[in-house]
């Protein structure tokens, strides 16, 4: 998850742990649109090592009764991860992705995100608790498309960084050099 200072794009509604300005931080946010392109989804399945010809080629996609080409079942997930960085960006509490780590994810779906789809994303920060004295998140982020039809919904688990400040690092090099 990168971005976490980035705007949102969509219409937070604010209920949640209160900003330095007074205001609520929201706790569930509306982000999108996210178009699906076939490019993007052939760039994906190549990276994941899936050969799949419903991911590349629109007449195989509708062989098996799809309008164009489907992407992997895992690439609603980075569509999530960028959700959850505009929610987790609007909270006071969380300031940076530096030692997050992501515990675990769960996908389900309705039917295949495909080229020409135009997805709308709604995360909720359904969960948080402590974990070793770091915040443990629990995120849903359902997937809408323009119809409002409900395609499929990411369950996202975060072990987010202590929000006690870790002690200053001393630098590796002493002659403050730019070369390694």
């Amino acid at each position: 998850m990168t971005g976490r200072g980035a705007k949102a794009d969509g219409a937070a509604r604010a209920d949640g742990a209160a900003r330095a300005d007074g205001a609520a931080a929201p706790t569930t946010l509306c982000c999108g649109p996210y178009p699906i392109e076939r490019v993007r989804i052939a760039a994906f399945a190549a990276a994941l090592g899936d050969p799949h010809p419903a991911y590349t080629d629109p007449a195989a996609a509708r062989a098996l009764g799809h309008p164009d080409v489907i992407a992997p079942p895992t690439y609603l997930a980075t569509l999530a991860g960028h959700a959850e960085d505009q929610l987790l960006g609007a909270h006071p509490d969380f300031t940076t992705t530096e030692g997050t780590v992501h515990r675990a994810q769960t996908l389900r779906h309705a039917r295949p995100a495909h080229a020409g789809d135009t997805l709308h994303a709604t995360v909720c920060l359904t969960a948080a608790t402590t974990l070793a004295g770091r915040p443990l998140l629990t995120l849903d982020c359902e997937f809408r498309d323009e119809g409002g039809a409900w395609v499929a919904t990411t369950t996202s688990s975060l072990l987010c960084p202590a929000t006690a400040p870790w002690p200053a690092r001393r630098p590796l090099d002493t002659t403050e050099s730019e070369h390694p």
